[in-house]
């Protein structure tokens, strides 16, 4: 793997590199072939937070996970076990649905998993819900977010009449998804 990090308001020791590529080599077992990917990592400080965010482009694929912590090393272990939840959770899909004739062949046999076998009921659906969408804007379907307390709202734009999705971020500002 190809690894680009970087340090936001800290300086990433030559120490704190080979930890983090150290660790970043333990996904290649779940792969039939070592990946040539570009894996990008930042790691950043703000108000004694150490977080790490790590975007792995495989062929079809993005990894994506990011974590915080009072330790760096921790946070680098934690997006660790993020990655290789979803990296398991999307063999088993893969495996499951026989959707790509060469998925298969991307992933490992059995990979040796960190913390025990994944479980097989992970993508089971338990909860549908069916409701009609008001169009509105996205002030509105903020202030329809918060009134929920929910993080996610689902609305239908009233200008466009696309279904979008308003969400709050970590940060606590909010985010917008739109239709293409």
């Amino acid at each position: 793997m190809n690894y680009s990090i970087r340090g936001q308001n800290i300086e990433v020791t030559e120490a704190l590199r080979d930890y983090v590529e150290k660790k970043l080599d333990r996904l290649e077992r779940y792969f039939e072939a070592p990946p040539t990917s570009d894996v990008n990592v930042t790691l950043s400080v703000v108000k004694e937070k150490h977080r790490v965010e790590v975007t792995i482009l495989l062929p079809g694929l993005i990894l994506r996970a990011e974590d915080g912590s009072r330790d760096m090393y921790a946070s680098v272990d934690a997006v660790l076990d993020k990655l290789e939840r979803q990296i398991r959770k999307h063999k088993t899909k893969v495996n499951r649905k026989f959707r790509y004739d060469d998925a298969r062949k991307f992933f490992a046999e059995e990979p040796v998993p960190a913390g025990g076998a994944a479980d097989e009921d992970e993508l089971e659906v338990v909860r549908t819900k069916r409701f009609t969408f008001k169009p509105m804007d996205v002030e509105e379907a903020i202030l329809q977010m918060d009134l929920l307390g929910h993080d996610f709202y689902v609305f239908k734009d009233a200008d466009t009449r696309e279904v979008n999705v308003v969400y709050r971020r970590q940060d606590g500002r909010y985010g917008l998804i739109e239709q293409e």
